[in-house]
């Protein structure tokens, strides 16, 4: 029964960890999540990429989110090689740095975070304020995990089942090592893993021994769990995580057999307790970085032969984006050609992407040629919408269901939106940046970071509103329209601040004013276009209301 017990303590605990670590990662994606891509993508030297990679990790609290983002923008060609391995090595330390600061007594700060935090997500309506709110909850949380951690170890560290285990780990370090590398693949947070691995040895349930050899197995699997989520990928986005696994797991390995050496042995003997291994695991990534950061890029050559990018038949006029996967017939059964429907609508979200993600690059120092290639995307993002009228016109209405007709429409409405945002970008900001350069105008240095800050949420928002059309989730549609809301009251703000300048006699806000002015309400409008999306979502499950306006107004009232 004591068994049973401990086993469903530990496992009740370890799921709340973990659902702990993944709130807090959720509230500060969703709170700053935006920046995320120019942290990354910004031209800099590996030791600054590292850097970049500490504080994105100890804000995430996971290093394979690091990971899984570097690898995405690899994939995208936005990041080189080296730059985002060295960003994934810095990684792993700031993983690190977090179980440093996660591993001393901090229970008395549950009660405060648990008051704070629960007031800001409950009775607060900003975004950044609730969603601090959820981070300082899934901090509280976290501890409160830990706590119940310790105490599930109670009712059988007297035992001689827990003693036979230790014993058996701290005996054999290569079973203790696989069983590392497992417990963190498993729970898919090296963090939660690691925490665990110290709380134990704390408590005296595991000796030092077996605590540092389950801790480098657990670095090992944590290198693991990039590289499985990003199987799918581009070879260029699997290459970074490969190249890290490498060099993790090796230098693991290595570790691994010089503690356990007669050399290691005798250095470590009177090494004990729970935060020497937790400074053992801190020591372990910074060596590994100052080893590894200076081959970042000579990394590059021996991955691209294991991983060579696929050999292309025919050359596409945009390299990278997709060619069209509507399916052709009239023997297409309706729920695979509501699929192909929802794939070309992403790849002509995509073709809207490739447009817009490079507009402030324009603005700052885009010439004629890179003007006229975004505008000349708006003729492949019109043929995109010419095709899907055509496929969905074409679809046998006798063969379908009332839902999946509904649902065929909504995404050619969805498909029309897409191609007005395109216009916004050909028509307007292609224009006002072409203007800009002509001129030699330049903005505020507030302006132009007000302006940034907006491009970036409307490039996470087309992020999610791609998962939206994938996935139907209401969650998903509520966020997005939440965040609609959140980019009009950005462009209220900026115009408000913009006026402010002019008001207080800026010269560079004079003179960019009707640019300004005007690219805040050509993004505001496309921001629109993309979260359309949602409404369908919304709607269908009575998540909005029919108008805004009061229904009961009396007559005296009006005169």
């Amino acid at each position: 029964m004591a068994i049973l017990t401990f086993l469903t303590s530990l496992a009740g605990s370890v799921m709340l960890l973990l659902f702990a670590v993944r709130m807090v990662r959720t509230g500060i994606e969703r709170s700053y999540g935006a920046s995320f891509q120019r942290l990354l993508t910004g031209q800099r030297s590996f030791v600054q990429a590292s850097g970049v990679g500490v504080g994105m990790a100890v804000v995430l609290q996971s290093s394979a989110a690091v990971a899984l983002l570097t690898s995405g923008f690899a994939a995208s060609g936005l990041l080189s090689f080296g730059a985002g391995l060295a960003i994934v090595l810095g990684g792993d330390l700031g993983s690190a740095l977090i179980i440093q600061i996660l591993s001393f007594k901090l229970d008395w700060l549950v009660p405060v975070l648990l008051a704070v935090g629960g007031y800001l997500f409950v009775k607060t309506e900003a975004k950044k304020a609730r969603q601090l709110g959820r981070i300082l909850m899934g901090i509280a949380f976290i501890l409160i995990s830990l706590q119940l951690l310790r105490d599930a170890m109670d009712p059988i560290r007297e035992s001689a089942f827990l003693p036979a285990i230790a014993e058996y780990l701290a005996r054999d370090y290569i079973t203790a090592f696989l069983v590392g590398t497992a417990l963190a693949f498993v729970m898919h947070s090296s963090v939660a893993a690691i925490l665990m691995c110290v709380t134990l040895v704390q408590i005296d349930a595991l000796p030092f021994a077996a605590g540092l050899s389950l801790v480098l197995g657990a670095n090992c699997g944590s290198a693991f769990i990039p590289v499985w989520l990003s199987r799918d990928m581009a070879p260029a986005g699997r290459r970074i995580p490969m190249a890290n696994l490498i060099l993790r797991g090796s230098w693991a390995v290595a570790v691994l057999f010089w503690v356990n050496s007669p050399i290691g042995a005798h250095v470590l003997q009177d090494v004990s307790g729970g935060q020497m291994l937790v400074n053992g695991h801190l020591m372990f990534n910074a060596v590994l970085l100052v080893l590894a950061l200076p081959f970042c890029g000579a990394l590059q050559r021996p991955l691209q032969r294991m991983l060579p990018d696929p050999t292309v038949a025919a050359p596409s006029a945009h390299p990278g984006l997709p060619v069209s996967v509507l399916e052709s017939g009239g023997d297409v059964l309706p729920q695979q050609a509501i699929a192909s429907l929802k794939r070309e609508v992403l790849r002509m979200s995509d073709l809207v992407g490739a447009m817009f993600r490079p507009v402030l690059t324009l603005y700052a120092e885009g010439n004629r040629e890179e003007i006229a290639a975004v505008k000349r995307l708006d003729r492949d993002v019109n043929a995109c919408l010419s095709g899907i009228r055509s496929y969905v016109a074409a679809m046998p209405a006798d063969m379908m269901s009332k839902a999946d007709a509904k649902q065929a429409r909504d995404l050619v409405e969805y498909a029309i939106r897409l191609e007005t945002a395109g216009d916004v970008v050909d028509e307007r900001l292609a224009s006002l940046a072409a203007s800009l350069n002509k001129t030699g105008v330049n903005f505020s240095r507030e302006g132009w970071a007000e302006l940034t800050r907006m491009h970036e949420v409307i490039v996470a928002n087309m992020r999610l509103a791609s998962n939206v059309v994938i996935s139907d989730d209401l969650e998903s549609a509520r966020l997005l329209s939440l965040e609609k809301t959140e980019v009009k009251r950005m462009e209220r703000d900026s115009r408000k601040r913009h006026l402010r300048r002019l008001q207080n006699g800026a010269k560079e806000s004079f003179e960019s004013s009707d640019i300004h002015l005007e690219t805040l309400r050509a993004l505001r409008e496309f921001n629109s276009h993309i979260a359309s999306i949602a409404t369908p979502i919304l709607y269908r499950n009575g998540q909005l209301l029919e108008t805004r306006l009061i229904q009961d107004l009396k007559t005296e009232d009006i005169a």
